[in-house]
Order: structure tokens, then sequence, then C-alpha cells
């Protein structure tokens, strides 16, 4: 007696189909699992044998061997137990064998037959969708699998239901979505008092999706900065909400509630390891740049992160991926991130500060920059100081604008962005930190006085090509943010100030 469940296994995002083969033969009884399973497979026999039991079910006493195809490809996860259960049911006839060939089958199972939540559920019905067949999951999982529409999803509790469902006994209806996403409130740009200038570097940055550094004291406000750009960045569309979160479910960190359509806001500790914050481990798991992913990574106290670590964001930071190559896995995942990120001026912290001049100057400072190395600096677009807030500026200053307000203007920018790389047929990037080299060339035109001076500033401080570039797309989005066709010597000017902090 054989017969064949679909399930998969994963190489990061990628799904990759597995074909269940189950055996039962005479001969001495034994349970055999075969083609490379992991630790947790290879238990699934006994979580399979307690969750029959629950039903009053008894595994026979004969041969029975499981085989996972292709049997050279390592498979991991605890999601391999409904389908051998499903697969020891057809071979003991309780239910038919063809009734399971049209389905995608992932699930754990608890010792009394719950089916329990499992990791990647989304990509996999996504999956099951492109193959025009039907998707057997947890019910807990199911408004994850909705996302995949059209898709015949069958999303039990218990093994006893599903098992009613194939015998004709109960039917398991294809689940809706539950849950009206309402508007995700973020904290208000209101709430900070002065720092002008910073508040229209976070807002340059947002229109155009550029990298952000800044600098100042202790207690100056630049993580209430940074906490506050979500508030002013365009709503998440819902193919960035399906991005992020099958990034999400594979990582096991989507709630049951569904698709997640706040972006990400990423802020690892700065003791977090490099496979921590770019990915990997055995399994090659996503890290944080690729949680951030459609998001903002934030790195607070950047000099205080390990160098190497630092340097491993070099590649994502230009190709918006990030590959990871371990013994037993090589792996992709996007990492279309933002980076914002905070430092102190100097070690003590107070380097400028009237009141609290930093008693080491210049050599404190400069031991502390020298943590950063200049190919890492040379890929952030805006460096801008946050000097401390004065107390008559906490007690007397009215608040700003609200992010609401901000965040029109935002999305007008993106808006004009997006028609315009539409209309040269480009749809890959959707902001002008994407901008490379025939594209940059066509969309960030000047006029004459602007190109004079961005040339003039450039030889005299030996800028390099990407940092020429980067002005320039960064000059492309302040000309955007004013309706400006055209690059003026204004924008050229405000951008060349974004690009010289005065710790640099």
């Amino acid at each position: 007696m054989l017969t064949h469940i679909n399930t998969l296994t994963f190489n990061g995002l990628e799904v990759l189909d597995v074909d269940l083969q189950a055996q039962m033969s005479s001969g001495l009884p034994n349970f055999i699992i075969v083609g490379l399973p992991d630790k947790a497979i290879a238990e699934s026999k006994e979580r399979v044998r307690a969750a029959l039991q629950s039903l009053g079910l008894q595994i026979p006493a004969k041969r029975i061997l499981i085989n996972l195809a292709p049997a050279d490809m390592l498979k991991e996860g605890s999601h391999f137990d409904l389908p051998i259960a499903l697969a020891l049911l057809a071979l003991m006839g309780v239910i038919k064998s063809e009734q399971l060939r049209n389905y995608l089958v992932l699930g754990e199972l608890g010792l009394d037959g719950e089916i329990l939540p499992v990791n990647g559920v989304l990509p996999a019905a996504i999956h099951a969708k492109e193959k025009n067949i039907g998707f057997v999951c947890p019910r807990r999982c199911a408004q994850e699998a909705v996302w995949a529409e059209g898709l015949e999803i069958l999303a039990a509790p218990y093994l006893a239901d599903l098992i009613n469902h194939f015998k004709g006994s109960e039917i398991l209806s294809t689940p809706a979505i539950e849950k009206d996403y309402d508007k995700v409130i973020y904290p208000d740009m209101a709430d900070v008092k002065g720092q002008e200038t910073a508040k229209r570097a976070l807002e340059v940055a947002a229109a155009g999706g550029h990298n952000l550094l800044m600098v100042g004291p202790p207690g100056a406000g630049k993580s209430m900065l940074a906490q506050r750009i979500l508030g002013i960045l365009p709503p998440m569309t819902t193919d960035e909400a399906l991005s992020t979160s099958m990034i999400m479910s594979v990582a096991g960190l989507l709630k049951e509630s569904g698709l997640v359509f706040e972006r990400p806001f990423r802020a690892p500790h700065h003791s977090a390891s490099t496979p921590a914050l770019v990915g990997g481990g055995r399994k090659g798991t996503p890290g944080e740049i690729s949680l951030a992913h459609n998001g903002v990574l934030f790195l607070d106290e950047l000099p205080e992160f390990n160098r190497a670590t630092l340097e491993a964001l070099r590649q994502p930071l230009e190709n918006k991926t990030i590959e990871i190559s371990r013994v037993n896995a090589h792996v992709s995942y996007p990492a279309n991130f933002q980076l914002i990120a905070a430092m102190n001026p100097c070690k003590c912290g107070y380097l400028g500060t009237p009141d609290k001049e930093c008693k080491r100057a210049p050599i404190c400072a400069q031991e502390y920059m020298a943590k950063l190395s200049g190919p890492f600096l040379d890929r952030i677009d805006i460096k801008i100081d946050v000097p401390a807030v004065s107390p008559w500026d906490l007690s007397k200053v009215s608040s700003g604008e609200s992010s609401a307000v901000i965040q029109q203007r935002v999305i007008k920018a993106r808006e004009i962005q997006i028609k315009r790389l539409q209309a040269l047929g480009e749809t890959s990037i959707c902001n002008n930190a994407g901008l490379k080299g025939k594209l940059l060339e066509e969309i960030c035109t000047t006029d004459e006085e602007a190109l004079k001076l961005l040339i003039a500033f450039a030889d005299k401080y030996k800028l390099s090509a990407r940092a020429y570039h980067r002005t320039l797309r960064l000059a492309r989005t302040i000309a955007d943010l004013q309706n400006e066709s055209k690059i003026l010597k204004l924008h050229i000017a405000e951008a060349l100030s974004y690009r010289q902090s005065l710790y640099f």
C-alpha cells in the first residue's frame, strides 16, 4: 500500500515542494522516516501516534516507511506532522488517498489531536494557489492563508474535524478575512519641540527613502525623532504588506490576525551579533534588516555596534537584498529597509555642548568616529547635527506641525516619483533613493548653476562617485517636495548641507 501527500519545506522565502510517500507492508513492526529529516521531523512519529490514539485509532503493527522526496534535500520543521498523520489515515483506510492528492498540507499536531500553528503559512498558501491546488492548514493560521485569494482552504482546529470533512460528515468552509484593518496610530511629530532642522531632514528622508544619521549629545531627542518617522511615511500598500508579512511568517512573528499593515520599526541593541542583524544561523533565518523590510531599521549608539556587523550592512544598503551562505543553507531575503541611525559626537557625548564641553576634544571625537568606516558612512544620504534643546525651547516653543500634515507632503512627493518612474517603464523601484545608472541621469536633470555648485563642492571635499550620485538623488527629492520638474541651485545647496555634518 502506497499513498502520496503534497507538502513543502522552505529555503528562506522560497517554497520547495516535498512529495511525502507513505508505504505500509508486512514485516517486523517499525515506523521509519527517511529523506534527510531534521530532529523535529524524526520526533513527529511520536506526536502523530499520540494524536491518533486520542481519536481511538491505533497504528497497525506493520512496517511503515515515510519517504520525503526529493531524498537529497534537507527537510526541517514540525509542519510535517499533519501530512504524516493524513498519510497514515489513508493507509489505514480511514480516509481515501485520492481525496488528498489535490491539497498542499502543513501543520503541527498536539498530543490531543489539536492542529497547532506553524511558520510560513502565508508563502505556502501563495505557492498552493500558484499550483492550483487546495490548502490544508491549522485553524489559527487561517487569516494568513486567506490572503491568497481564490484558494480553497481547509483550516481545521483538530485532526478529527479534518477527518470528518473528508468522510463527508462535516464541512469545513473556506475562512474569510475577519479583521478590518484600521489606520495605524504612530507617535506624533508635534510632540517634538524645537529641532526644526532635524524635522525637515526627516521629511526629506521619508519623501525619498533616504538613509539618515543624527549626531548630537545625550537627551537631544534623536531617538524621539527616529520613532516619529513612521508617522510621516506613506501607508503600506497591500503588496508591501504581503512581502513584509511573508518574512514575518517564515520567522514565526506573524500574529494570528493576519497581514501586517504597520510599517516595521526594528531597533536592535548595539550588542547584536552579525547573524542577528543581517540573518544567518544554522537554518539561515532572517535578520533584523529583513524583518525591517518596507520599514525602518533604527541603530542607536551607532559606533557601539561591532565594526564587522556594520560593515555587513554595506551590500544590503545598496542592493536591498541579503545573501546568506552557510554550510547547511544558501538563502536570499529582501532587505528594502530605510536606515535611521543616531550617535553621540564623541565617547563622552558632549563635544560642541557649551555647558558640558568634552575635556579630551578633539581626540575623543576622532577615536569615536574612527569606529565608523568611510565606505559605510558614504552610503548614508543625510547627516545632520541634533543640538541639545534649551529649557526655553521646552517651555516656550509651541508644538510644530503634526505628523499628518507632514505625511501629506511626503505622499504627494512619492506620487510624483512613482508616476515619473512608471512613465519610464520602471516598476521595480518606487522612490528616488533607488535611482541608478541611466535612470538617475535621465531623472536628475539640473540647471547650469546647480550643476556648477555640485561640481565645485564635490571637487573641494573630494566626494566619491557614490556620494556625488546620492547628493543628486537627495536634491531630486527636495525638488519633488516643492513640485519642481528640474533640480535648481537651491535644491543642490540644501542637499549638500545634509552631506556635511559638523563632526564629519
